[in-house]
């Protein structure tokens, strides 16, 4: 996996559906600061947190771990 590239996917997720980082993160009851640090690729989401997020962003869990579909 790559932090970088799944960061950039999620970053682009989010913001196709108009969803700020604070209130990303207030769905999944975390801090704001942890969704910034995915989306620089600095860390990666728990796995706890993999379903919801997928589920949020309205993407599958594959294409998150991978960090796009093979179109983007």
């Amino acid at each position: 996996m790559d932090a970088g590239k799944t960061g950039k996917f999620i970053a682009k997720k989010r913001k196709a559906i108009n969803m700020t980082q604070n209130e990303l993160a207030e769905k999944l009851h975390i801090t704001d600061k942890a969704v910034s640090k995915w989306e620089r690729g600095l860390s990666f989401p728990d796995i706890s947190l993999l379903i919801p997020l997928a589920e949020i962003l309205n993407i599958n869990l594959y294409d998150l771990l991978k960090g796009g579909t093979d179109n983007e």
